[in-house]
């Protein structure tokens, strides 16, 4: 139950804030914004304004804002028509800086979504900073430091004989023995033990690593410093993004695509570990979300803005038949490739499950 409750305030968040940003940009470009739901399918509550219906629907996943004369509209007669070029409140009316505007507004609210989510997280729990200590904080999964039987808590007091009284001391030693056989002191309590802990050689830095981290503290912080951490963490968390994508395309490291399924799981999981981290993940996730729609993806929001800026060069549109059909093969390979993904996703639980 937690875990479906999460997801819908996730997703109906994320998307409702990128909806948002397109209503608000429409309504600051004089164009007529038709509808603004929560959900989608069957209606199911709705208030007429004087020319917006804002609606709540059946399924709480997300949200769309009907813009007039951006689509086809039906008529009295059933027929699907475009809103006359030369009523002012039409989409296609407006300048073509007004129109990308509106498209990209959309995006450009999950980034600040993220941003105010971080300030929020960091401004409630503080800065995580590095204890500092020799205490492992926490292990990576399968990595030779777990193999060993470390836990987290323990103090590594020794390597090979050598002190290790801090982190920087301790990482160091490790560090510089990649793919050696080491000799680790551990403190647990009020015991000591003596372990033999065989370090791997990190691929991109030569190092000896071993699969430890260190203890985390939280530090608190003013606002001012909770919003410098907040814009500096969207920030790299967007080039993070960025380039674990451009290593996925060119075959640096394995393509690993998680689908509805994989993202509803991590959304239950930081759901169980507390609010903060679940606003922290939403972050990422919002993030992920508006570097998806600004590519040049047909039926998102990118590729809109592509068919616009073909329109600013030439000095005139491409035709919106043309345009549509782009959009519809765009959509439906989106569905077939989340289709694809999600039972990979559903194979993957049956894996761990067997």
């Amino acid at each position: 139950m937690l875990t479906a409750l999460a997801v819908v305030f996730v997703f109906g968040l994320m998307v409702m804030i990128h909806e948002l940003g397109h209503y608000l940009v429409a309504k600051w470009s004089g164009i007529k914004v038709l509808e603004f739901s929560f959900g989608f399918g069957p209606k199911l509550l709705g208030y007429q304004g004087k020319e917006t219906l804002y609606a709540l629907r059946a399924v709480p996943l997300g949200g769309f804002v009907r813009l007039y004369g951006m689509d086809p509209e039906t008529n009295d007669e059933g027929e699907a028509v475009i809103a006359p070029t030369d009523d002012k409140r039409s989409f296609m009316n407006k300048k073509v800086w007004q129109r990308i505007a509106v498209i990209a507004a959309g995006p450009i609210m999950n980034f600040i979504l993220a941003i105010i989510l971080f300030i929020g997280v960091f401004a409630y729990m503080g800065i995580p900073t590095q204890a500092g200590g020799n205490a492992v904080g926490s292990l990576i999964q399968g990595k030779a430091a777990e193999k060993a039987g470390i836990v987290p808590g323990d103090r590594i007091i020794a390597v090979d004989g050598q002190a290790t009284p801090t982190w920087t001391v301790l990482t160091d030693v490790i560090h510089s023995k990649p793919n050696r056989t080491l000799q680790i002191t551990i403190e647990r309590g009020k015991e000591q033990k003596n372990l033999t802990v065989a370090t791997e050689k990190d691929p991109q830095t030569g190092y000896g690593m071993i699969g430890i981290a260190p203890d985390i503290v939280y530090q608190r912080v003013s606002i001012f410093k909770a919003a410098q951490f907040g814009w500096e963490r969207t920030i790299e968390f967007t080039k993070f993004i960025m380039v674990s994508l451009v290593e996925m395309i060119t075959g640096k490291i394995p393509a690993e695509v998680g689908g509805p399924i994989a993202i509803a799981k991590a959304i239950g999981e930081g759901a169980q570990e507390g609010i903060a981290n679940l606003l922290g993940l939403t972050g990422v996730l919002s993030i992920q979300l508006g570097l998806l729609n600004l590519f040049p993806i047909p039926a998102l929001d990118g590729s809109r803005i592509v068919f616009l800026a073909i329109e600013g060069l030439r000095g005139q549109p491409i035709k919106p038949e043309r345009e549509n059909f782009i959009h519809l093969i765009g959509f439906v390979l989106l569905l077939v490739g989340m289709l694809a993904v999600t039972y990979h996703d559903i194979l993957q639980l049956f894996v761990k499950a067997g």
